[in-house]
């Protein structure tokens, strides 16, 4: 039997190679997606064989997860429960999809991941998986075996030597690629604890960033962002350098007690510095692209994708459909934004250059322009007319 495993090299995926080995005479094919994570792939690559894998298969991803997944969502706005840029949510249907891929490569008839069974990421790995290959079958260890925790799991690597990142002095859970990286356990699994400072891995203390602004312009294309001070650069790259400089300044930190879609509650500290800086740009551009009624729509259809992403469904028809009516709104989000980044925030400071702006600023000046005030006597006595009517029939009540 072939199976292929979504390997992060952290510690559940670390002691799941032996595992399946021991329990289904397997052969274990390591799929590590490069989704943008700072890890020395070489490394990763040499500890999945020691590990026990026969093969291992690393696929650059990094374009094609900003392109496709990471920037059609920043197109919509989406945030799940008005904090969480939903960068683990947004990767996981991607490396379901080379999950499967790798297993019709290497001939493998199962696959597998390391997501525990309270969590969300088990419903993002398995429906996606079963929406591009149903006939694979998926194989959960943490639903199988009887280990009960990571200090069972460290125990069990260090019975197997196989070395892990993970210690009892250091319990965190960290999920890192090119748009965030998350901490989950240890300590902050007490809402009432204080984040430690060590826990951060990208960006500085507000406190501690530098006591001088810096001022960045972002060049969006219909929605997409193309360019930094001028500088064209490819989807991935542009991110790079704005959590480069976000983190400087420590923007895009968030600590968020969360509803799974498990039904727990889980507290989760997260560090998004260049989805941060994208979202706020963005998100002042469409003010003066999209008028009121689209503005309004547009915040639906990003939380309702957003619920639909956080939840797995990915590949589900409605949000392909979300997806191609953020893509209509966003064909007149174009022009330069400049961002301001000071102590933890990133700022808007000006928008210029949009061609397709519905601002006007003849309209809205408070000095002598076209505009007519007297207009707005007939504009008012209609729009209150209900109010007007409705005090009417009141006032009759109270005279009976």
């Amino acid at each position: 039997m072939r199976i292929a495993l979504a390997y992060s090299g952290g510690l559940d995926t670390s002691v799941i190679i032996p595992w399946l080995k021991e329990h289904y005479d397997a052969e274990v094919i390591a799929v590590t997606v490069n989704v943008g994570q700072r890890e020395d792939f070489n490394v990763l690559q040499e500890k999945a064989f020691q590990s026990g894998a026969s093969e291992v298969w690393m696929p650059d991803c990094r374009e094609e997860f900003v392109d496709h997944f990471v920037f059609p969502l920043l197109s919509a706005g989406s945030r799940y429960e008005e904090s969480y840029l939903l960068g683990t949510a947004m990767a996981r249907p991607l490396i379901a999809s080379k999950l499967v891929e790798a297993a019709e490569r290497y001939g493998a008839e199962a696959v597998a991941h390391g997501a525990t069974g309270k969590g969300n990421d088990q419903v993002r790995f398995e429906v996606g998986v079963m929406a591009l290959n149903p006939q694979l079958t998926i194989i959960a260890p943490w639903r199988l075996w009887n280990l009960k925790g990571r200090q069972d799991e460290m125990a069990y690597a260090a019975r197997h030597h196989i070395p892990v990142d993970s210690t009892p002095e250091s319990p965190y859970s960290r999920d890192e690629n090119l748009w965030h990286v998350s901490h989950e356990g240890g300590v902050l699994e007490d809402p009432a604890s204080r984040v430690p400072e060590e826990v951060y891995t990208w960006t500085t203390q507000p406190e501690m960033a530098p006591d001088q602004s810096e001022v960045v312009d972002i060049t969006f294309d219909q929605g997409q962002p193309k360019a930094i001070d001028g500088q064209l650069l490819s989807g991935a790259n542009l991110v790079e350098v704005l959590n480069q400089k976000g983190g400087r300044h420590g923007v895009g930190r968030v600590t968020l007690v969360e509803n799974r879609l498990v039904g727990i509650k889980s507290r989760g500290v997260y560090e998004t510095p260049g989805g941060t800086i994208l979202y706020a740009a963005h998100q002042a551009l469409t003010t003066l692209t999209w008028d009121r009624e689209l503005a309004a729509y547009m915040h639906d259809v990003g939380r309702k994708l957003a619920r639909l992403v956080y939840d797995g469904l990915w590949f589900s028809p409605l949000t392909r459909i979300l997806k191609a009516a953020a893509a209509e709104a966003n064909g007149s989000v174009s022009g330069i934004v400049t961002m301001k980044l000071f102590k933890g925030q990133a700022t808007v400071e000006a928008i210029r250059e949009v061609p397709e702006s519905l601002y006007s600023e003849e309209l809205a000046t408070f000095e002598q322009s076209q505009f007519s005030h007297q207009d707005a006597a007939g504009f008012i006595r209609l729009w209150g007319l209900p109010s007007q009517t409705q005090g009417l029939a009141n006032r009759k009540l109270v005279d009976v």
